[in-house]
Formats: structure tokens, sequence, C-alpha cells
């Protein structure tokens, strides 16, 4: 990327001696905030944490609608079923998530981190939590200083229960994608559930515990890797929480003005500091601590308003328009993130509608290459690997392509299989030198799914092998 279009990021409290890498991590108590972004925000942790929540009790055709069955290799979501051999399924979601995560960072910044982050909805529902039993930012840091009484150890017991309370139902929920939840949540509270199972529910309840609870910012800052390459992937033109420091400064203290004095509009307050998950000063200039949740937008507008002052000395903008340039919205770089991502969005649904629920190997007998029979004819043995990839029943027909001359014997020409079973069936093909020219050849064994007696579907696979004869 051209370095003249990057916006540099600036570190808030500089310090030379590098002390600040090793000094102990303050508190950060976070003052309440009311507004519209924050309001837009609670609404999308909350409903992050609900789906997160439901999903795996959503039942479809009698069964979990979102199942990850590792034992039996078989990934159900709702009424697809994928299986090991779709792999590729899975590469191509990944791709398309990494790339709309670009897409979107490029164009409107870190709004994942602030709005749709599972570390942003968890920690966000355990300050409300903790908000709850010990009231607002200035009454924490009071009762953190207060020695300990009956009314505190009420209120921390009161504020760490529902942490794990909410952390535990995390953990349930987490092995419940892997396990059906209907059956786990009762085995764990009857004491029958698994060793493993009991291990990952406790793995993810103290994680959860931990890192929604006491970490907090420090998963932003020191855990996440999307954090440090941010400043890559911003531009000039990247919507992002600026501070407008050529209406801001100069500071003046309290709201009035002194007319000898000028003076910006930033009443230093300090408010927009309070309000910020990980502590920063928004007026320092973009840092990388920044998760663009806009308390700050939300905390300055109410002052402003209080000083009757327009909003917006802190907003979402662009570093262009904060220097009096034109903000480019429809540029290179994010044209080509949505052009790849429309591209492969075709190709990952397209894929989706043509793939062919049914698995189909053939393999040779490797003891013989081939056997002739009393009578004079040729035989090769196989066994075909057949996997019903869907969730539905089926019948299929056995059918055989090759040189005349050449005929399935010793094998099913009709089964059946339930979803989601595999079955091994030996088959043998022979040639009967009188009916032709028996001779080494290519084959290709077909199996189609079939509605009726002899209505063929969709469903059909194909799969070659060879037919190996004596030298004429």
């Amino acid at each position: 990327m051209n370095a003249g279009r990057r916006i540099p990021v600036e570190q808030s409290h500089p310090d030379p001696h590098g002390a600040r890498l090793y000094a102990k991590r303050q508190r950060i108590q976070i003052k309440d905030v009311k507004g519209h972004y924050q309001r837009l925000r609670d609404a999308s942790v909350r409903l992050v944490v609900a789906l997160y929540l439901v999903l795996p009790w959503l039942t479809w055709n009698d069964r979990q609608a979102i199942l990850f069955n590792l034992p039996e290799r078989r990934f159900h979501i709702f009424g697809l079923t994928f299986w090991p051999q779709d792999f590729l399924f899975l590469a191509w979601a990944l791709i398309l998530s990494a790339l709309a995560l670009f897409f979107v960072t490029v164009f409107a910044g870190r709004v994942y981190c602030g709005y749709v982050c599972p570390q942003t909805a968890w920690t966000r529902w355990f300050m409300a939590i903790e908000q709850f039993f010990e009231g607002d930012r200035h009454q924490r840091i009071k009762l953190d200083k207060a020695p300990p009484s009956p009314g505190k150890i009420a209120r921390r017991l009161g504020k760490h229960g529902l942490w794990l309370l909410l952390a535990l139902a995390t953990g349930l929920t987490f092995v419940g994608y892997f396990s059906p939840i209907r059956d786990l949540v009762p085995d764990f509270f009857t004491g029958q559930v698994g060793g493993w199972a009991l291990f990952w529910i406790g793995f993810f309840t103290l994680a959860t515990y931990g890192n929604a609870g006491f970490m907090r910012e420090q998963v932003c800052l020191y855990m996440c890797p999307y954090a440090r390459f941010q400043s890559v992937m911003f531009d000039r033109d990247t919507l992002i929480v600026s501070y407008d420091r050529a209406r801001g400064e100069p500071r003046r203290r309290g709201a009035r003005k002194q007319a000898e004095e000028p003076a910006g509009d930033c009443v230093d307050c300090g408010l927009c500091v309070q309000v910020c998950p990980t502590g920063i000063d928004i007026r320092d200039g973009l840092q990388y601590e920044c998760v663009t949740c806009a308390a700050c937008i939300d905390a300055c507008d109410q002052v402003m308003e209080r000083i009757d002052r327009p909003k917006g000395l802190i907003r979402y903008t662009t570093e262009n328009a904060l220097n009096g340039r034109q903000t480019h919205r429809l540029r290179p770089r994010l044209l080509g993130y949505g052009a790849v991502i429309l591209v492969l969005v075709g190709l990952f649904i397209g894929s989706l509608i043509t793939r062919v629920p049914l698995q189909v190997d053939v393999l040779r007998d490797r003891n013989q290459l081939y056997r002739v029979t009393g009578n004079g004819t040729i035989e090769n043995s196989y066994r075909l690997e057949i996997l019903n990839k869907d969730q539905s029943p089926h019948r299929y027909v056995l059918t055989l392509e090759g040189p005349e001359g050449l005929s399935l014997v010793n094998g099913p020409r009709h089964f059946s299989l339930v979803g989601g079973e595999h079955r091994s069936l030996p088959v043998t093909v022979s040639g009967d030198p009188y009916a032709g020219t028996v001779q080494s050849a290519d084959i290709r064994f077909h199996v189609r799914a079939v509605t009726g007696a002899d209505d063929a579907t969709d469903m059909e696979m194909a799969h070659e092998s060879r037919f190996i004869a004596p030298r004429s």
C-alpha cells in the first residue's frame, strides 16, 4: 500500500525508558454512557450472545439443527450435512469470513471489534452485571478502596456468582455444539457427563470468567492479533472514530470561556477517557487500542449539548475529511475486496447447490489381479465404499459401464442407505470370452438414487476403475 495513504498509529503515553511495559496493570473502571451508538452496540451484543446460546437448542428434522459431531465425523448445519471430504467448503467459508472482515475494516475501521466480537459482547454483559451490583464508575472505585464489610462481600459474591453462571452457560453451550445439548445439560447436572465433556465445559467456563471478568481490555491489547495489523488495513479514507483537533484545541476547563483567551470546544472534562473500554484518550490521535465502540462519541455529544455547542467534536470520520480533503468512498482496494467476495460467494453458493450428497470409492482386490473360472470367464473383484451424505434415506441402483462382454455378478444391483450410512459392497465384474473380446479395459461404476422403480434423480456418482484380463 502507498505509504502516503497510511494513517500513523500513535502511542498515547510515550515512555522512553519502557517502564510502561512492566508497570502493574491499573484496573480500568468504565463509566456508563447512553447514546445512539451505545444503544446500537447493546442491541448487537445482545443479539450475538442470544444467538450463541439459542442456536444449539433449535431442531431440524427431529435432530439438533447445528451439531458438529466429531466422533461420527458429521457436521450438521440445518438442512445440510458436511463430512471430512467436504473440507473445501469449510476452507471457502473461512476465506470468505476473512475477506468480509478485511472489507468492513477498510471501509469502517474496527466496527467488528466494537459491535460483534465475542470478547466485546461477553465483556459488555459482565460489565452490566458488575454495574448492577456495584454501581457506576465512581461507586465502584469507592467500593474498591473501602475496607471489607458485609455489604461489600455480599455485592462481590452476587457479582461473581452471576459471572460464573453466565460463564457456565457459555461453556455448556460451546460443548453443546459438539455433543447433543439436550442430553448434555441433564447429564451435567446429574453427574453423568463424560470426562472430556466435563473438561471442556470447565475450560471454557474458566476462560470466559477470566477473559470477560478480569482481563477484558488486555485480551484486545495483548492477545488479539487483529489489533496489531489494523494500521496496515486502514487508509486515509477509512471511517474511524476521531477527535476534531482543529475545532477542539486549545482546550478549556469548564463550560465558561474567557473572552481574552481563544479556546476550542473541548472543555477537557475527561469523559471520553472514562467511558473508553481500553482506557485511551482519543484526543491523542488514532491508537491501536481503539476498538471503535464510539462510547467517546456519545459521551462527548452529551457534553456538547450541555454547553450549547454542535455535536461531532468526536465523531466517525476519515483522516482526509479531518484535514479538509475529499473522502473517496469507492477506492481500488475496497472495490477489489468487494469483487473477490462476490465471486467467491457465487462460487460457494453454486458449489453448494450442485453438491451431490453421495460418496463412491472403488477398491480393487489386492490379493489377485484376476481369476479364471471353470467355465472360462475372467473375473475381477472390487469393493465399493458408498456413503449417503444426505440426511434422508435413499434407494440406489448400481450399473456398470464398459466394453461389450463385461457384466456385474455377485453384487447387489439395488440397495438402500439411510441418512449418513456408509456401506461396503463387494462386487464382481465378469468377462465372458464367448460374448465378446475380453481384454484389459477401463470401466466405470455408476451409483444413482431412484425415487421410483426406474425414475432416476440428479443424485448420481461415478467412479472409474480398471478391469484386468490375461493377455491374449
